[in-house]
């Protein structure tokens, strides 16, 4: 018998000058005769975390009744159309030792963590390693990127204490390498680019690339003729609609970045960060759906604002600084301005489940194929409130959908995390300040 089926191999690349293109999975890196059905019994798994700053309202954002079929709060609505993949986690706090409530430096170093840091406003900082670092161990070895660690403020440059007794550091980042290493998170769209398909290089490198406006596909265009040559129509289909993906991830890029050149007011911005929120956001999303299709990386995590946020919402009629309305002292009309903010921010993380679960993946889509995670370090914003944190999970991974699980009250983070880590096949005897993992919930 002859098998004329082409076989590629999965980490096939497409080269061009200087860059190199992942490719999705495609009929043709399966052996002959092999359904893609079969190959897609044990797909890769993914796991990503996308945390809103400055607490919520919480009594708009719980669920009135615990179980299954429950009914979307006014800030869970724009999930509502995932409900079958969505389950809402209440009453887990981060670490509060003691009577000590925290601010908003112990919210984002305690989320992942799930401890109290080091009280520090030096270099000396200390946390914990964090559940996205525990996972990449588990499935991020394979990739060329263990983990993707993106956000969209960069206050970097602030040294010292950000909030009274905690160092900047622990602002910076949700995530740690180890205890003592905090990870750096890209806001730069153009450079997360780089990353996931291959244009490395300096500042200097990258800039006098982005003069030349030379596609990364253009690039590649040769290599990904020829081999659009072997491939059966499902297999062209597919990638044909990933390169499209990648050339409008590109064609942003680059608009934001002729805006930023063009524009004297805005000279000293980082090239290639978008002018609105909703588009930087929008492309960080992107470009993790892509990274995550390509199977660049399985893990990330995405800090769509800083704790302490300034930003204005003047698309959505919100022109007060959001870390000032989140003290709202209770006044129903500030609430009311909360609540439309983590409405919003809700509604920017519905389009990213949506591109996934629009994005073919084996015999399912990347949403089927992913344990997600959205929420924050901070309940009530007005307190500093440790507690209950505002926590959905969302994907394949989390199992029977549409359920409201309440754990017990003041149940630690860490739990959680531990039921994370062992769903990813790495039990923990504890996490943080978690010492019992959440069995059952996945």
């Amino acid at each position: 018998m002859f098998v004329a089926k082409k076989s590629l191999r999965r980490r096939t690349l497409l080269k061009g000058m200087g860059a190199t293109v992942a490719l999705p999975l495609l009929d043709s890196m399966l052996p002959a005769f092999t359904p893609l059905a079969r190959a897609a019994a044990n797909p890769p798994r993914r796991f990503g975390i996308s945390y809103f700053p400055n607490g919520a309202i919480m009594q708009q954002f719980t669920p009135a009744a615990a179980g299954p079929g429950f009914e979307f709060t006014p800030i869970l609505k724009p999930l509502e159309p995932f409900k079958e993949s969505l389950v809402v986690l209440t009453n887990l706090t981060r670490s509060h030792p003691g009577s000590q409530v925290g601010d908003h430096a112990v919210s984002a170093a305690g989320f992942l963590t799930g401890v109290w840091p080091k009280r520090t406003e030096g270099e000396d900082v200390l946390a914990n390693t964090t559940i996205d670092q525990v996972v990449v161990q588990q499935i991020g070895q394979d990739t060329p990127l263990p983990s993707l660690e993106l956000a969209t403020e960069d206050f970097t440059g602030y040294v010292g204490g950000c909030s009274p007794g905690f160092s900047c550091a622990y602002m910076n980042t949700l995530c740690w390498s180890t205890p003592g290493t905090p990870l750096p998170m890209e806001t730069n769209p153009r450079a997360a680019f780089e990353r996931i398909f291959g244009e490395a290089g300096t500042a200097a490198e990258r800039l006098a690339r982005t003069r030349k406006q030379q596609s990364i596909l253009d690039s590649v265009s040769e290599d990904a003729r020829d081999l659009e040559r072997g491939l059966g129509a499902r297999d062209r289909a597919r990638l044909s609609d990933y390169l499209d993906n990648v050339r409008e991830i590109e064609r942003r890029i680059q608009r934001a970045e002729a805006r930023n050149r063009s524009d004297a007011a805005t000279l000293d911005a980082p090239v290639g960060v978008p002018d609105t929120f909703d588009e930087h956001v929008g492309l960080m999303f992107d470009l993790v759906a892509a990274a995550f299709q390509a199977d660049v990386t399985r893990v990330f995590t995405f800090m769509m604002s800083r704790e302490l946020s300034q930003r204005t919402y003047p698309q959505i009629g919100i022109t007060e600084q959001h870390h000032t309305i989140s003290h709202h002292q209770n006044n129903p009309e500030k609430m009311a301005k909360v609540v439309r903010i983590n409405t919003y921010y809700a509604q920017l993380y519905a389009k990213f489940l949506d591109k996934l679960r629009s994005t073919k993946d084996g015999d399912g889509s990347l949403l089927d194929h992913s344990l997600l995670f959205y929420g924050a370090g901070m309940g009530d914003s007005n307190s500093h409130a440790s507690d209950p944190l505002p926590i959905v999970a969302a994907g394949g991974g989390v199992g029977q959908g549409h359920r409201h699980v309440k754990v017990a009250t003041r149940t630690p983070v860490g739990d959680l995390w531990m039921a994370v880590a062992e769903k990813f096949g790495k039990p923990m005897d504890r996490f943080g300040d978690g010492t019992e993992a959440l069995h059952g919930l996945f």
